[in-house]
């Protein structure tokens, strides 16, 4: 789950045990450039008092003033705002977009338990919830599922919708591991080698005995997986991304410089795989931004599986360098 999702549910969770007046707010659809996409939630207490977000400030400012002044709904109930190009610069709505908001009061903590808790062992969960009854019912989620309303029935998923592999155990995917779960990727690891492996210690990150390539294919990469080699060795990676290629992983990269990306492409031409497979490797992995640092790196390596996964063309890519400059730099 998103880590201010989580964040969302667990304040709700305490003000609505310690008595508060508590109402969760849903951004269910967006006009124009809206600053929060739909299925962001902001959590309100009955003094104003609010977490999470639904847009840049100023509607959270309109909602906590109307709690203040006792506008206080008793059942699921719609909002909008910036119908107008004037409501719109007024509450910060850029280029006329419009929010539509659900605001609903929380009665009981019973289904935000329920989330948390099978969330925490990595499991997808929708919430659905029948804005004329005010009913809701929790199930498991699949895989390519994400907020949907419909007019009546609002679906929210909690839990972690995208999955990323790593192959290799080192420092940069420790750093990469971190940096991925708060952009909402339920993370594993995969590597044979124990000097590796044995000392890896990563809360809510799955380690996956086993070669690379076994691993992958037991896997079964979907649309919403990510798969990066980090080894630096051949005999794991390129066994791992012969697998990873011909899966429908949104996203396959290798660490490495320019060079040795060029001999990893020759060497995986060797086997049973196309042109059009070979040529989804991103490699050298990452946008080109300079780094240097496992941290740096990582940034740079989850900056274009995010371009990826939302459908934007990365143009921060590596221009051709020399050879020796391009043996010093791995991403």
């Amino acid at each position: 789950m998103d880590s201010l999702d989580r964040e969302v549910l667990e304040q709700a969770r305490t003000w609505l045990k310690a008595g508060r007046g508590v109402w969760l707010v849903t951004v269910v659809e967006t006009w124009g450039s809206a600053p929060r996409p739909p299925g962001a939630l902001l959590v309100m207490r009955d003094d104003g008092l609010v977490v999470g977000s639904v847009s840049g400030g100023c509607v959270e400012d309109d909602l906590i003033a109307r709690v203040r002044h006792g506008e206080r709904v008793d059942r699921p109930s719609m909002v909008v705002y910036g119908v107008s190009k004037e409501e719109a610069a007024r509450f910060g709505l850029p280029c006329g977009g419009t929010l539509r908001l659900l605001q609903e009061p929380l009665q009981d903590a019973g289904w935000i338990d329920e989330v948390l808790e099978r969330t925490a062992r990595h499991e997808l969960v929708v919430r659905e919830l029948d804005l004329e009854s005010g009913e809701s019912v929790t199930r498991t989620g699949q895989r390519g599922e994400a907020f949907a309303f419909d007019g009546r029935i609002a679906r929210h998923v909690f839990g972690p919708r995208y999955r990323m592999l790593m192959i290799g155990a080192g420092q940069l995917s420790r750093v990469l591991a971190e940096m991925a779960k708060p952009l909402d990727f339920q993370v594993f690891v995969c590597d044979p080698r124990e000097e590796y492996y044995s000392t890896l210690e990563l809360p809510q990150v799955t380690w996956l005995p086993g070669m690379p390539d076994d691993v992958v294919t037991e896997f079964k990469p979907d649309a919403n997986t990510a798969i990066v080699a980090l080894t630096h060795d051949p005999k794991l990676d390129d066994m791992a991304l012969i697998e990873a290629l011909k899966s429908p992983a949104f996203y396959v990269g290798a660490l490495g410089s320019r060079r040795n990306n060029d001999k990893r492409r020759e060497r995986l031409a060797l086997f049973d795989l196309s042109s059009d497979e070979i040529a989804r490797l991103h490699g050298p992995i990452g946008l080109h931004i300079g780094s240097h640092t496992p941290a740096e790196i990582a940034v740079s390596i989850l900056a274009e599986i995010v371009s990826v996964k939302n459908g934007v063309e990365p143009t921060q890519k590596k221009a051709p360098q020399t050879a020796d400059a391009a043996e010093v730099q791995a991403v």
